[in-house]
C-alpha cells in the first residue's frame, strides 16, 4: 500500500471506546425522561425492547460499567453469562458490544470486529445504540486496515441513519487515501472540514498527502503554508509544510520556511536542525557551486550543537564533517570526522579524514586513519586502498604503495585504475 513518503499518517481513526449504556428496563408506560433521538430521520424501524428481567438489567449495567472502568476480568465474568443465557437479545447484543471493546483495548482488533458484527446482527437495539455501534464498527475496520469494509459500513450508517458528521467524512477520507483513491479522499476531507468550525489537524495531513500523491503539488504546498501561517509555532505544521514542499521539489521555499522558523526561535529539536542542514546539502548538490549551501549547513549544525539541541553522536558529527568537506573547510571537516570516529560502526569517517589529511601533506597521520578505516570496514574498499597507496607514496614508501594498489586492483570498481598504476610503476 502506497503512502505519502514524507508525511506521517495516522494508523486509524481515534476511537471513543465508551460503550453504549443500557436504557431502563422495558415498561408498559413510556418514560417521561426519554432523551431526544440522535437519529430522528433514520429509515431503520426501531425494534421493541425485549429486556424485561431486572436481574439481567442490573448485570448488564454492572458489566458495562466494568468495561468503561477497564476491569476486564469483572466485565467478562458478568457479560459472558448474559451472552450465553439471557432470554433478551438486547442484553446479549450490548454484552457483545462490551466484549468487543475489551478485545479492541487488548489489541485484538479483528476479534473486536467479529464480536461487534455479532452484536449488530441481532438487530434488537434502539436506533441510537444501533447506529452508535455501527459507527464504532467502521472505526474498528479502519484501525484494522479493512479500508473498503470501513467505507461500506460508513455508507450504510449514513444511508440508514440519515446523519452526516464531520468525523464520518474524515474517516471516509482516511480510508480513501489508504486505498489510493485520492480525488475521493480530497472530496471527503473537504466535506468534513465544511461541517465543523474545529477541524482536526490530522485531516489536513490527509488532504495534503492526497494532493501530493495526485500530482497537485502546488495545492499541497499552498495548504501546508496556510497551515503553518495559522500555527507558526507548531512544529508538526512546520514539518508537514516542509515535507510537502520537498515532495514537490520546491527546495528553496522549504528552506525559506525553515529559516523563518529558526530566526523566530521555533527550532527546538535535533530533527529541526538536522533536516535543515540536510536540505541545504541536497539543494547545494543540484547547483553549480555547492559550497555556499554547505557553509550554511555547517552554521545550522554548529548552532544546534551549541544550544544542546543536536546531540554529539556519530551521525551528527559525520554530517557536520561532510558539510565542512563540501564547504571547503578541511580543518573543520577533519575535526568533525575525528569526533565521529570513536562512535562509528564503520570506517567511513576515518577514511574521509585521511583523504583530507593527504591534501594537507600529512601523510603519516593519513595512513594511520585510512588503515584504521579499512580495518573497521568501508563500503568502497578499493577507493580506500587507493588513498592508502597515495599516503604511502607521500611517505616515499614504494613497496607499501604497491601493496595497497594490489589490494585496490582486487576491487572491480578500482581494478582498471589500480592495474594501470601498477603497470606504470613496473609492479606487474
Amino acid at each position: 500500500m502506497k503512502h505519502a513518503p514524507l508525511i506521517k499518517m495516522l494508523a486509524g481513526a481515534a476511537l471513543a471506546l465508551t460503550v453504549a449504556s443500557s436504557p431502563a428496563i422495558a415498561r408498559d408506560t413510556p418514560s417521561k425522561d426519554k432523551k431526544e433521538s440522535q437519529y430522528p430521520n433514520a429509515t431503520r424501524t426501531e425494534p421493541k425492547l425485549d429486556l424485561t428481567s431486572e436481574k439481567d438489567q442490573k448485570a448488564l449495567n454492572e458489566g458495562l460499567d466494568a468495561v468503561n472502568e477497564g476491569d476486564k476480568a469483572k466485565a467478562t465474568q458478568i457479560l459472558q453469562p448474559l451472552i450465553d443465557n439471557s432470554k433478551s437479545k438486547y442484553a446479549q447484543a450490548l454484552a457483545l458490544q462490551g466484549l468487543a471493546s475489551l478485545e479492541y483495548n487488548d489489541g485484538n482488533v479483528k476479534g473486536a470486529i467479529e464480536t461487534l458484527q455479532k452484536s449488530l446482527a441481532l438487530g434488537v437495539m434502539p436506533n441510537d445504540t444501533y447506529f452508535q455501534l455501527e459507527y464504532m464498527l467502521a472505526q474498528f475496520q479502519l484501525a484494522a486496515e479493512q479500508y473498503q469494509p470501513a467505507l461500506d459500513t460508513i455508507a450504510k450508517w449514513r444511508a440508514e441513519g440519515k446523519k452526516e458528521t464531520a468525523e464520518s467524512y474524515a474517516l471516509e477520507g482516511n480510508a480513501y487515501y489508504r486505498l489510493e483513491k485520492y480525488p475521493e479522499a480530497i472530496a471527503a476531507i473537504k466535506k468534513a472540514q465544511s461541517l465543523t468550525d474545529k477541524p482536526q489537524p490530522s485531516w489536513n495531513q490527509i488532504l495534503m498527502a492526497s494532493y501530493a500523491e495526485s500530482g497537485q503539488g502546488d495545492q499541497a504546498a499552498q495548504l501546508a503554508q496556510q497551515q503553518l501561517a495559522a500555527n507558526p509555532n507548531d512544529s508538526t505544521a512546520l514539518n508537514n509544510a516542509v515535507a510537502v514542499l520537498m515532495q514537490s521539489q520546491k527546495y528553496p521555499q522549504a528552506i525559506e520556511l525553515m529559516e523563518k522558523a529558526r530566526s523566530a526561535g521555533a527550532f527546538k529539536t535535533e530533527k529541526d536542525y538536522v533536516n535543515l542542514a540536510k536540505l541545504y546539502l541536497v539543494t547545494g548538490q543540484d547547483s553549480a557551486d555547492p559550497k555556499p549551501n554547505a557553509v550554511k549547513a555547517v552554521q545550522v549544525l554548529d548552532e544546534g550543537m551549541s544550544k544542546g539541541a543536536v546531540p554529539a553522536n556519530y551521525d551528527n558529527y559525520k554530517l557536520l564533517g561532510d558539510a565542512a568537506y563540501v564547504g571547503d573547510n578541511p580543518a573543520k571537516a577533519i575535526d568533525s570526522y575525528k569526533k565521529a570516529m570513536p562512535m562509528a560502526k564503520d570506517g567511513e569517517a576515518a577514511v574521509r579524514a585521511g583523504q583530507l589529511l593527504i591534501s594537507q601533506n600529512k601523510y603519516s597521520e593519513a595512513k594511520g586513519l585510512i588503515q584504521q578505516g579499512i580495518d573497521k570496514g568501508v563500503a568502497h574498499k578499493g577507493s580506500a586502498y587507493m588513498l592508502l597507496a597515495e599516503a604511502e607514496r607521500g611517505l616515499k614508501n614504494k613497496p607499501g604503495a604497491i601493496a595497497a594498489m594490489k589490494k585496490a586492483a582486487q576491487d572491480p570498481a578500482t581494478s582498471a585504475k589500480a592495474n594501470a598504476w601498477l603497470k606504470q610503476a613496473g609492479a606487474k
